[in-house]
């Protein structure tokens, strides 16, 4: 479970889905939105905000988006303006669940993303290259039901997972290729 502070009032839980399976939790457990899972949010929301000093009271917002292959993104946002005394304190969670169409892995150098545009150059696949921080990023779209697992497989070898949004790669990254980019690269690199 990876942690960050967005605001003052917000905070962002990143989960793989390996931590899900570790706390008995599956993708449609939590689709079914059963009691169970809600149990495990609140205590995982609970833990995450008293790491963060990020007090829960008041009106309490969760959104929870999945990312294909890489696990779940839970969005915890409180009401600047529930200023509550200790007697008067609640919790009022409110879930949204949502998807992400695409895989986003983060590279350390250029060499590891030639060495896997090599290894998916024959997949029918739309891969925008970016640049943000030192680190090079593959933005990876429209994949195949039977490309899905392979292109997962591929790239969790040559790099990792990124819980950057791709709206925060769009607007701060660099798009060095913008499309078609594991075809350019094998292009102009030898492996």
């Amino acid at each position: 479970m990876k942690l960050e502070r967005l605001t003052n009032n917000k905070i962002k839980i990143f989960l793989t889905f390996d931590d899900l399976f570790d706390r008995g939790i599956t993708i449609e457990d939590i689709k079914a939105n059963s009691l169970k899972v809600h149990k495990l949010f609140q205590e995982m929301v609970e833990e995450a905000c008293e790491e963060m000093n990020f007090k829960m009271s008041g009106s309490i917002a969760v959104e929870i988006f999945s990312l294909q292959a890489q696990g779940l993104i839970i969005v915890v946002s409180k009401d600047e303006e529930d200023s509550l005394t200790e007697e008067d304190e609640y919790l009022d969670l409110e879930v949204r669940i949502g998807e992400h169409p695409y895989i986003l892995y983060m590279f350390a150098d250029i060499e590891a993303v030639i060495q896997l545009a090599y290894c998916i150059k024959h997949m029918d696949v739309c891969i925008t290259l970016y640049e943000f921080e030192g680190q090079y990023y593959f933005l990876i779209e429209k994949v195949s039901k039977e490309s899905y697992d392979t292109i997962i497989s591929l790239a969790a070898e040559y790099g990792y997972v990124s819980t950057l949004t791709i709206y925060r790669l769009k607007e701060y990254g660099n798009c060095i290729i913008p499309e078609n980019a594991h075809l350019i690269l094998t292009k102009y690199f030898s492996k």
